[in-house]
Order: C-alpha cells, then sequence, then structure tokens
C-alpha cells in the first residue's frame, strides 16, 4: 500500500498517459420539448404542482383559472412572482400549472418551486440566482406525525393532580 495514488497526475504517470489530465465541466443546455415549453415538478407540504413554461406575456394560469382568481391573498401572488424577480424575467415567460394536495399556501410554494426548477431548465444561465436564493431547493418541512398517548404530535392531554 505505499505506492497510494493521491491526485489526477499521479494517475497518469501511473497508466503511461504524456499529455496532462483536463477535468471538462460541461455546460448544461436548455431542456425544452417541441413547444418551445420547459416542464418541472415542485413540492411543498402535501402539494404536488405541475408547471410548464413558455416565452410569453407574463400570464400565470393554475388549474385553468387566472393566478388573482386562485391565490386570492396578495402573499401567495407575491410568492408566485419571486422566482422571476430574482432571475430578473418579470413578464416574460407564461406559466401553466397544475397543482393538487395541500392547502394554499403549500399549493403557492409548490408552484414556485416548480417555476424555479422549470425556469433553469429553460435558461440554465439563471440557475446561480436561483439557487443562491434556495428556491431549487425542496422546503423539506412537513406536518410531524401524530403519537399515540397524546393529543396531538407533542401536546399532551390535560394533567390532573387531584
Amino acid at each position: 500500500m505505499a505506492d497510494q495514488i493521491n491526485s489526477l497526475e499521479e494517475l497518469a504517470e501511473v497508466a503511461g498517459i504524456d499529455a496532462p489530465v483536463e477535468v471538462v465541466e460541461l455546460a448544461r443546455e436548455p431542456i425544452r420539448d417541441d413547444l418551445g415549453r420547459s416542464y418541472a415538478t415542485g413540492k411543498r407540504k402535501d402539494a404536488v404542482a405541475r408547471v410548464w413554461i413558455k416565452p410569453g406575456s407574463g400570464k400565470v394560469t393554475v388549474n385553468g383559472k387566472e393566478m388573482d382568481a386562485y391565490f386570492a391573498r396578495p402573499v401567495l401572488q407575491m410568492i408566485l412572482r419571486q422566482p422571476f424577480e430574482v432571475a430578473g424575467v418579470e413578464d416574460q415567460f407564461d406559466v401553466m400549472a397544475t397543482v393538487k394536495g395541500g392547502g394554499l399556501s403549500g399549493q403557492a410554494g409548490a408552484v414556485k418551486h416548480g417555476i424555479s426548477k422549470a425556469l433553469q431548465l429553460y435558461d440554465p444561465a439563471l440557475r446561480g440566482a436561483l439557487k443562491a436564493a434556495g428556491f431549487l431547493t425542496r422546503d423539506s418541512r412537513v406536518v410531524e406525525r401524530k403519537k399515540y398517548g397524546k393529543r396531538k404530535a407533542r401536546r399532551s392531554f390535560q394533567f390532573s393532580k387531584r
């Protein structure tokens, strides 16, 4: 075990390769379908969103309804706009999403996650900004399960001393 290989150069010497070893990082290529759209799946809590984006005027459709009609609260609409603002591409893409499961807040988070993933597939140059903002990471926090002998996940029944 005395001749242990610790670097690519040592490996090249042992293999008898004269040329210097170069590590080549492949550039990411855009992934689009025949209609020029990118597709991604976003998840948050129990909600799962299927998201398609294509170049357009910034129209967002969720389950066949306009974003304003489906997500009535301004906070949820702001959540959906965040990936575009971070990437600097406001009103350049149309979004068509279908979302199932969970409540409105989880669904908004799932659509945001799907939009972020689809944007980075459509234009890999946007990946850095979206990753730095943390939009490409699935938020893994979910509801803790209820335990037996407890009222909820952690809440106990009221204790009676007498």
